[in-house]
């Protein structure tokens, strides 16, 4: 049976730093949005994102691959439900990094653009 790994954490809570060592092909909603507009998030363009994020994993798994981690924030059960199906099993590897430790990071990585969204998405998680 393949399976579907979903990271779920804060911006900077360790999450891709964990998927690059499991040797495990990832999907990363940010490479996405690098690799098609040059910029870590433009809304409008967040459509084309999810549909990109989408059919990679269905390749990956077509290309034969039995385990793909989706390396995102997940923070909200919604974007988790999205990707339960039939095709695959779906795990969650849950990263309880507590939003001081990840503010911290956003800082000592020149990323303090990161900081009100780390605050935002600490504030909104619904699970």
């Amino acid at each position: 049976m393949k399976t579907l790994i979903l990271t779920i954490g804060l911006p900077r809570s360790g999450k891709s730093t964990w998927a690059k060592k499991t040797g495990f092909p990832i999907v990363n909603r940010d490479a996405i949005r690098l690799a098609l507009h040059g910029q870590p998030f433009i809304l409008e363009a967040e459509p084309m994102i999810t549909a990109i994020e989408d059919y990679m994993v269905k390749s990956l798994f077509l290309a034969g691959n039995n385990v793909v981690i989706v390396d995102a924030t997940h923070m909200k059960r919604k974007y988790l439900e999205r990707w339960i199906k039939e095709d695959w099993k779906t795990k969650v590897k849950v990263f309880n990094t507590p939003k001081e430790v990840c503010i911290q990071r956003a800082i000592d990585t020149d990323k303090p653009y990161l900081i009100p969204i780390i605050e935002k998405m600490a504030e909104e998680k619904d699970f």
